[in-house]
């Protein structure tokens, strides 16, 4: 089943008040008298609503987020990365940036629903619909209208979510302002913008398409769906009930969370995918069962060539793998004197270490091999990543593979669905959904090609199975831009990202390597003042001061 969106690289020029004007390939001066007579607009004004989406394979520096996190050390120390990790960000320098950017989004939802209002005239205007073919023309017209319609109230939906987790309650609006003073808006509540996301979901979620597959225009594929949709509320929800922005611990919240995952679970339609391997590479992304929403680049190698080894032809290390990160991947089997033996199945999928056979070769990551960690650019960890890269591709010849970003994908769901139930419910009472929190974290670790044991947490003990949920999320969702805003959630960013990042050295000894592990670099994380980014103060100002600042900043 295909559900992506090919990524667009062109922005939308938008006039929002507190946000600069980016450049655009489409008009947005044009009057209605002009959509009037263009209602091939109609089409290209939806799809643009989508242009602000993430792309998390370029987050920050043009690679991954999880540099920023216990996860990653960038290779690059003069970086973006490196002022989050040093935290000499501030309310005038935020390499995570993204206020303006998703409140064009949402200006350029609100001008489309706006202009489309009438689209069922518009549409007919001016073109045949008194032969067979172009009176069905017009109608297949009209029903991909309604949908984009509905698909802007859910993006709309996502740019609040993405605003959210950034900056908590932010303004709410409700129309594409003419006179930009009246945009000058305060703050909403955090509970403000959930609740607005949840009605802009639960508003439309009937006229969304349940799966793109069976519309037989392949041009079509990856728009948002019901699916989707409801993925959003889970996350939303979820966010909204943990300690960071439900201080009170209010079980309302919980439940809700709990309620909004098992309702993308009751559609029967996705499910865990039997390799956690290969659901990251190539096209097999988008045709997996068990993603909900992936962003498609198209075939490249930009990737790879960011984060293969300095020793293989064309890389350049990029993100790699902490010690932190490998030091929590749990023991399947027996502990050895090798420190990698036995472990999760879903370390060897995610990370390259010493001896590992990688692209063709062997992987030498000591004094006088082909990645000794004296050579430029090497790790500065003893570890390269694995997961999200096509093996074997030549990069001399410039080989390149198709490449998707996964948003949302089933496993998130039954995570989400676990922590809800557990913070409500208990580890083990059901509740009426015919699964526990306990069942749901089994059955991600049951994975065909994972195989963890059930997780060994006593019956009842609430406090043991949110540390074992925890610590699910941490492997399962490595570098998929969750780490980050997970700990800031659950206030657990002061305690982890203050820990410097450590690495290995390995040192032959005879026939085998000795391991020592050793600190990277520091890290500095000012909680509670950095769980929520600054308003940057540009906005501040543009706001005319109704906007107010976050605590600390």
């Amino acid at each position: 089943m295909k559900r992506f969106i090919e990524i667009s690289l062109a922005l939308a020029t938008v006039l929002l008040p507190a946000c600069d004007a980016l450049d655009t390939r489409m008009d947005l001066s044009m009057t209605d008298e002009m959509m009037d007579t263009r209602y091939y607009q109609m089409f290209d004004w939806g799809y643009r609503v989508y242009e602000y989406i993430p792309y998390g394979f370029s987050a920050i520096d043009g690679n991954l987020f999880a540099g920023v996190t216990d996860e990653a050390q960038y290779v690059t120390t003069v970086s973006s990365t490196q002022r989050f990790n040093e935290g000499s960000w501030n309310i005038y320098t935020n390499p995570d940036e993204k206020y303006s950017s998703y409140f064009n989004g949402i200006y350029a939802a609100h001008n489309y629903l706006d202009k489309s209002v009438d689209y069922k005239y518009i549409l007919g205007r001016n073109r045949d619909t008194l032969t067979s073919n172009g009176y069905d023309s017009y109608y297949r017209d009209i029903d991909d209208v309604k949908r984009l319609r509905a698909e802007s109230h859910v993006l709309k939906a996502y740019y609040y979510l993405e605003l959210m987790k950034r900056y908590g309650g932010v303004p709410i609006i409700n129309k594409a302002y003419s006179d930009p003073a009246e945009a000058n808006l305060p703050r909403g509540t955090v509970d403000d913008v959930i609740d607005l996301i949840v009605n802009e979901i639960e508003s439309v979620k009937l006229d969304l398409v349940i799966d793109w597959n069976a519309i037989s225009q392949s041009d079509r594929d990856g728009r948002i769906t019901r699916g989707v949709a409801l993925a959003i509320k889970s996350r939303a929800l979820l966010y909204a009930a943990s300690p960071l922005f439900n201080p009170e611990n209010d079980k309302t919240k919980w439940e809700k969370a709990a309620s909004a995952a098992y309702e993308v679970m009751n559609m029967n339609l996705y499910s865990l995918d039997p390799s956690y391997q290969k659901l990251f590479t190539t096209d097999y992304t988008n045709t997996s069962p068990e993603t909900i929403w992936a962003i498609r680049q198209g075939a490249t190698n930009d990737f790879e060539r960011a984060n293969y080894p300095i020793g293989t032809p064309g890389g350049g290390s990029g993100i790699c793998p902490t010690q932190n990160l490998v030091d929590a991947y749990e023991y399947k089997g027996e502990q050895t004197d090798d420190p990698y033996e036995n472990r999760d199945p879903r370390f060897y999928y995610t990370i390259v270490r010493n001896g590992d056979s990688w692209n063709g070769r062997t992987m030498e990551i000591y004094p006088g091999g082909t990645d000794d960690p004296s050579n430029t650019n090497a790790s500065p960890t003893g570890y390269y990543l694995r997961k999200f890269l096509n093996e074997n591709l030549n990069l001399t010849n410039d080989a390149a593979e198709i490449r998707s970003w996964i948003v949302f994908r089933y496993a998130e769901i039954l995570l989400n669905f676990a922590e809800a139930m557990n913070e409500a419910y208990g580890p083990d009472d059901a509740h009426g959904y015919g699964m526990t929190a306990r069942e749901a974290v089994n059955a991600v670790r049951a994975r065909a090609d994972v195989g963890m044991p059930p997780v060994d947490v006593p019956s009842g003990d609430v406090a043991a199975m949110r540390d074992a949920i925890k610590h699910e999320r941490q492997i399962e969702f490595a570098f998929e831009d969750h780490r980050w805003w997970d700990l800031r959630r659950w206030e657990d960013a002061g305690d982890v990202l203050n820990s410097p990042v450590r690495g290995v050295r390995v040192t032959q000894d005879g026939d085998g390597f000795q391991y020592t592990y050793f600190d990277v670099a520091n890290r500095v994380f000012e909680a509670p003042k950095m769980n929520l980014y600054p308003i940057a103060q540009e906005e501040i100002v543009k706001s005319g001061n109704v906007l107010t600042q976050n605590p600390g900043w």
